[in-house]
């Protein structure tokens, strides 16, 4: 076949066009491949990113860094005055992410206020782990209102004598009135040695008898008992994608408000995971007069401080602050400090609305159930008195 001739200067044209795509190409490979330690994990990472690239050069849309997918991209582009708005969509996109990223990651696990002293503590422990009992001792960087001490990491000044006013839920006619649900439902506690248990990551089961959904039937088993009427999800909202779990349990709860308007309360209850220096865990506990061993627990509190609506975060505060004074009248140990933090932890749901976290990973189930009922017991008359 007779190879067609073209002129000089499209030839040298055309040169230049190919010399132009071949850098492109190799630009795009070096990044694709970047952080590869073979020959085998760098093909790898081309043959992955290859048809997702197709896709976007097809859509004139390879070089754009602003996060969003070529199926966003394909939608947008429908209409001109989406694609107008493809900054401030992308930007939106980009706060969203942040923040369930962070509700996920950084937010979840809850580190130890620096004031906080460890008391002593006597006896064997049931499991074999090494005890702590934690208190603060200082109220230097806290803001105490009471009994209540609160480790604000926000950029929010508190007023102690609005922490002090009343909250806004409160128990009112309808069922139900409380929805117990774990959006970490997984996250799980540690048995006595010889425990038959299937662990599904590192400290979490899916077997209810040893994570967190086990404390939420022994909170709604309380609260029935107290004539309060409960919603348990025992859904596993973390299982099988970590990082869809405040997403998916966001979901449900909007799905239940609007099912069941009767809902004043909302308790998240998750567990904390605490180390030593040499990244040992190790339980907290309050030795309860005449009852036990009791976890020890933390109320975790959202914000606005990432960005998102959260209008109502001081009335959950509040009622944070009335809990937790009431609890320390009777049990002066079991809960550390109130943790208000940026993330809203889909607490921008009902002014009722709480993430509990009882005990750590290294508390056994059974120190983590007793907190679970004192919690639930005291939050239950106290509720009750004030409605009367």
């Amino acid at each position: 076949m007779k190879r067609p001739v073209f002129p000089g200067p499209l030839k040298r044209g055309l040169r230049r066009l190919g010399a132009a795509g071949l850098a492109a190409g190799t630009l795009w490979a070096a990044a694709v491949t970047a952080g590869s330690d073979s020959a085998a994990a760098a093909w790898s990472a081309l043959r992955e990113a290859s048809p997702l690239a197709a896709l976007k050069w097809e859509l004139g849309d390879l070089w754009a860094d602003d996060g969003l997918s070529p199926a966003a991209v394909m939608t947008l582009g429908e209409s001109p005055l989406l694609l107008s708005a493809r900054a401030a969509v992308a930007e939106l996109w980009s706060t969203e992410r942040t923040e369930e990223s962070g509700q996920d990651g950084t937010e979840e696990t809850v580190t130890e206020p620096v004031e906080e002293t460890p008391l002593e503590t006597t006896g064997e422990t049931d499991n074999g782990v090494p005890a702590r009992t934690l208190v603060p001792t200082d109220p230097s960087g806290y803001t105490v209102c009471d009994r209540a001490y609160i480790s604000n990491s926000t950029d929010h000044a508190l007023s102690v004598s609005a922490l002090s006013e009343p909250f806004d839920a409160s128990l009112a006619d309808g069922e139900p009135q409380i929805l117990i649900l774990h959006t970490h439902g997984s996250e799980a506690y540690t048995p006595p040695a010889g425990t038959d248990i299937v662990w599904s990551g590192n400290y979490r089961t899916t077997d209810s008898r040893y994570n967190v959904v086990g404390v939420g039937d022994v909170m709604a088993e309380v609260f029935t008992e107290a004539g309060i009427s409960v919603l348990h999800d025992r859904t596993l909202y973390d299982y099988a994608s970590y990082n869809d779990a405040y997403n998916n349990a966001l979901a449900a709860i909007e799905t239940y408000l609007a099912e069941y308007p009767s809902i004043r309360f909302i308790l998240d209850v998750h567990r904390d995971a605490i180390a030593d220096a040499e990244g040992n865990q190790y339980k907290v506990i309050s030795q309860i007069d005449g009852v036990g061993t009791s976890a020890q627990m933390t109320l975790v509190m959202g914000s606005d401080g990432s960005g998102l609506p959260h209008a109502d975060w001081m009335e959950n505060l509040k009622l944070a602050v009335a809990l937790q004074n009431n609890i320390l009248r009777s049990y002066p140990t079991l809960m550390r400090p109130i943790l208000l933090r940026n993330s809203r932890y889909n607490q921008h749901a009902t002014t009722g609305s709480l993430l509990v976290e009882v005990g750590a990973a290294g508390n056994s189930p059974a120190e983590a159930a007793l907190a679970g009922r004192l919690f639930a017991q005291n939050m239950a008359e106290y509720l009750i008195d004030l409605g009367k």
